[in-house]
């Protein structure tokens, strides 16, 4: 609940100046609180972490059932995001003109390197990621198509905030950095030195930082200035070595710089 309330309290920073119509806003932060909690909520879990008055939920989350944004479990009593949320989301993926390019990408490099594939975009100081090729020997039985997570923890978020000058970086990443691992960064100031080695060196690597047992190598796709895309692959921590890094980035390095021309040949931006 701690974690949640550490993302719900993020969201709100990140939230526009202008003061939003109060429902509107409601109703589009109980689908945020729900769809960023692994577990179902009940009424009064969205009054603890959200601070609405329980008439005012209960009214709307009535109406998002009915609409079908949110359903419930078997009690009636635990909430969860419906399957329009699933709609909307697929949506989003369906129009955007990069990804009919990038899926073929993620393809090839799956085929020639063997290991798991993602395509994320930056949100702020989160990555959001869009599409995962998973490995042909992969146990992971939930994609993370759809899952938003901080940044700084990820190769894929090193690398697009590698895009941004420090001045960028620091207005947007927290002052204090969450610890999802013993492995993860320990504050910005290591994070700052982070992305310099990223710029440097043209790739990002991060080793069991979000996930203990994974590395992570990515690359930022550049066909956008700065750039909000890269790709990444996700291995085993203990199959990585000095020739299994080179090897891994120099092909990620390859087919992302064969994507962004790809992508400004046919006009993306």
């Amino acid at each position: 609940m701690k974690t949640l309330r550490r993302k719900l309290d993020a969201m709100a920073r990140e939230a526009s100046e202008v003061s939003p119509v109060k429902s509107a806003e409601r109703t589009v932060r109980i689908l945020e609180t729900l769809a960023a909690s692994p577990t179902w909520l009940t009424i009064s879990d969205l009054q603890e972490l959200m601070g609405y008055p329980r008439s005012s939920l209960h009214a709307l989350i009535r109406t998002l059932r009915e609409l079908k944004w949110v359903e419930a479990d078997d009690t009636g009593t635990k909430f969860g995001v419906g399957p329009h949320a699933l709609l909307s989301g697929t949506a989003y993926l369906d129009r955007d003109p990069a990804l009919h390019y990038a899926y073929q990408a993620m393809e090839d490099l799956r085929a020639e390197i063997g290991y798991t594939i993602h395509y994320a975009r930056r949100d702020e100081a989160h990555v959001l990621y869009l599409a995962s090729r998973e490995s042909r020997d992969s146990m992971r039985l939930i994609s993370r198509v759809g899952r938003r997570l901080p940044a700084y923890i990820t190769a894929l978020g090193q690398a697009l905030l590698a895009q941004l000058t420090p001045a960028e970086v620091a207005a947007i990443v927290p002052e204090e950095l969450e610890q999802h691992t013993p492995h993860s960064l320990p504050d910005r100031e290591a994070l700052f030195a982070e992305l310099d080695l990223v710029r440097s060196r043209g790739w990002a690597y991060e080793r069991e930082q979000g996930t203990e047992g994974v590395a992570c190598v990515a690359v930022a796709v550049d066909y956008r200035i700065p750039a909000t895309d890269a790709i990444s692959c996700s291995m085993p921590a203990d199959k990585v070595d000095d020739d299994e890094l080179d090897r891994v980035s120099t092909a990620i390095m390859k087919h992302t710089q064969q994507l962004a021309t790809t992508l400004r040949i046919h006009g993306i931006r």
